[in-house]
């Protein structure tokens, strides 16, 4: 099992005593626990080696730099040519590129042996995935707020609209670290500008699976939690962030965003909040430098709290500023 360990810089301690408003909050979370109950209990959807790859897609995939991507990327059956704005770096007879853009390996067919043939078998995981995904009977909850669950707190199971779903303002997802979400989409997926995916109780990323047979498009700065397995494309407008996997039948587009592969769980990760309280979500535009232990990241233009997660207990020694940028170093 691994521990996921946060350090908070700047440390703040503050302590409040909750009366009366706690009896509201305990209610609100014993009607939430008895809606799970109710839910049949989902099983993962099985991505085979397409959960291999943060970003797998069949007909491209293009960033506007900066983007910052935690995890390998993979285009079949397009070749590299498809895959723009990377500026990658191919040293001959490699079954891999990389990037300064990826922490992580980068792979198309045309790169040396396997991986052609790997990525194959990955695309035929992704569809197979999503067939799953798209397949599951007996949704727990049907066409949910019409297709807008903006402001909702979706509890674990299976959730079905015959329509397009939208993200206007934030929607938690809560649960525990085994619990697993199924949302089966039949159109489109939008999230709004500045809108967030908030995981709460343990939720895991890695547990929660966005089926949709449309474009899924992730706003201007907004973050979105979980799998995605879309049947056309998937956009993330600039400095948006997602911590999951994108698995597009078409192409993905990034615009200076930043993509966290659920899997990940060793490489550091800094994520903020404009209050010591959070929710704490991934910092946009962020890059790392795992050999001088840096992270750097835009400034926000306002008071920004950081926590870095990693598989490891790590703690922030220092922060420093560059120009425009914050430079964080850990140990």
């Amino acid at each position: 099992m691994t521990k996921i360990s946060e350090t908070l810089s700047p440390i703040h301690s503050n302590t409040r005593f909750l009366t009366r408003p706690t009896i509201a909050i305990v209610t609100a979370f014993a009607l939430m626990q008895l809606t799970h109950r109710l839910a049949a209990a989902q099983a993962p959807i099985n991505l085979g080696t397409a959960g291999n790859y943060a970003i797998l897609a069949e007909s491209g995939i293009s960033s506007v730099p900066a983007s910052a991507i935690t995890g390998d990327i993979g285009v079949s059956p397009d070749d590299s040519t498809a895959i723009t704005g990377f500026s990658l770096i191919l040293t001959a007879a490699s079954p891999f590129s990389t990037c300064s853009q990826v922490t992580g390996k980068v792979y198309a067919p045309d790169y040396a042996d396997p991986t052609a043939i790997n990525l194959t078998t990955a695309i035929e995981n992704m569809l197979t995935a999503y067939d799953e995904a798209a397949g599951r009977p007996t949704p727990d909850f049907t066409e949910l707020g019409s297709g807008e669950i903006g402001g909702k707190n979706l509890v674990p199971g299976l959730y079905k609209w015959g329509t397009d779903v939208k993200i206007t303002t934030d929607v938690t997802l809560t649960g525990s670290a085994t619990d697993v979400w199924v949302l089966q989409i039949a159109g489109k997926l939008t999230e709004a500008n500045g809108a967030k995916v908030i995981l709460a109780g343990g939720a895991l990323a890695k547990n929660i699976f966005w089926q949709s047979f449309g474009v899924v498009a992730i706003g201007t700065g907004s973050h979105f939690e979980g799998t995605i397995l879309s049947h056309t494309a998937i956009t993330l407008a600039t400095g948006a962030s997602i911590n999951g996997k994108l698995l597009a039948q078409t192409a993905v587009t990034l615009d200076s965003s930043t993509v966290t592969d659920s899997n990940s769980s060793t490489t550091p990760i800094l994520v903020s909040s404009a209050v010591v309280t959070g929710p704490y979500l991934g910092a946009g535009g962020q890059s790392l430098n795992l050999a001088t232990k840096t992270i750097t990241v835009p400034k926000s233009g306002k008071t920004q709290f950081y926590r870095m997660r990693s598989g490891t207990a790590l703690t922030i020694t220092s922060t420093t500023t560059s120009g425009n940028n914050i430079i964080i170093t850990y140990n």
